[in-house]
């Protein structure tokens, strides 16, 4: 079992933003991690066609869930996609591939050379991203946008009124994040077990994946806590892209302190496969709004 992978989970939709996510792997991975793409079974041909040559190994979700035990895959396509997603992401390590794995979303790109050391310690612990949002926030409510301040305190009390933590709340993000198989192992030994409940009924209960394994860990500490800031930098909105654009911020300055970039695909739309969605017009207003920064 290797120490650390890469994985991302992804769709047909985001066909060109794992295809940039590969290259950008292929170009930076010094130390040749081994990195995995999960994809319906329905996507596979798709995949394989297109990312043929780029250094990886894809692999179908059904493959995962099928590793979970309790796991009713009825009940799961149910789910919106948005949520079945965050249960195979959270899953992946039950195929025994690597003892952790930075989970990396289909919108993300490196930006310069990273190994090991970028998300393990030496001792093989994963960096855990742990903080409380002050800079999202404040940025969010200078460009009076109080729902995305509420939003972040209202998820960050529901799974930690579950775990009866007292205290502070946290965010456990963004993406990418490493995560450890115990820690996992452990939500499931002494949280989901216990109530006889699957991960795919602790995600569809809040669907927030990345406070379900935060919370796991400051409760069961299967890991020792090393707290990091974000691997990447991550435009959550436009507003934010915007801003450094105009400041002259590029990727060769965001490289001293990130390993790479998400643009959020919400207003990438033109990367969507085959081809963006919708009209003429409707097209047109949202290659605007990104333009403007109000994505």
């Amino acid at each position: 079992m290797k120490p650390l992978a890469l994985y991302c989970k992804s769709y047909s939709t985001d066909l060109l933003r794992v295809q940039r996510l590969a290259r950008s792997i292929q170009q930076f991975n010094t130390e040749q991690l081994p990195f995995y793409v999960s994809v319906p079974q329905a996507d596979m041909a798709l995949f394989t066609q297109h990312l043929s040559g780029l250094g990886l190994e894809l692999l179908p979700d059904e493959e995962i869930l099928n590793a979970s035990p309790q796991m009713d895959t009825a009940a799961l396509r149910r789910l919106p996609g948005s949520v079945s997603q965050q249960v195979v992401k959270s899953e992946f390590w039950r195929l025994n591939h690597c003892t952790a794995y930075v989970c990396l979303d289909s919108d993300a790109v490196f930006i310069r050379p990273f190994g090991v050391a970028d998300f393990l310690s030496p001792q093989g612990t994963p960096y855990t991203m742990l903080d409380e949002a002050h800079d999202l926030l404040e940025d969010a409510m200078r460009h009076k946008k109080d729902r995305v301040v509420d939003a972040f305190y209202r998820e960050a009390a529901l799974v930690q009124d579950l775990f009866g933590r007292q205290g502070r709340p946290y965010s456990f993000g963004p993406f990418p994040l490493v995560w450890h198989r115990a820690v996992w192992e452990s939500l499931a030994q002494n949280y989901l077990f216990p109530r006889n409940m699957s991960l795919a009924d602790a995600i569809a209960q809040v669907p927030i994946e990345s406070r379900w394994y935060g919370e796991a860990l400051l409760a069961y500490q299967a890991v020792p806590l090393l707290p990091c800031q974000a691997l990447f930098k991550v435009y959550h909105y436009a507003w934010q892209f915007d801003q450094d654009r105009r400041a002259g911020i590029r990727s060769s300055l965001l490289a001293t302190f990130y390993c790479g970039v998400i643009y959020q695909s919400a207003w990438e739309r033109d990367m969507d496969w085959p081809r963006e969605g919708g009209n003429w017009l409707s097209r047109a207003g949202r290659r605007l709004r990104r333009w403007l920064g109000r994505i």
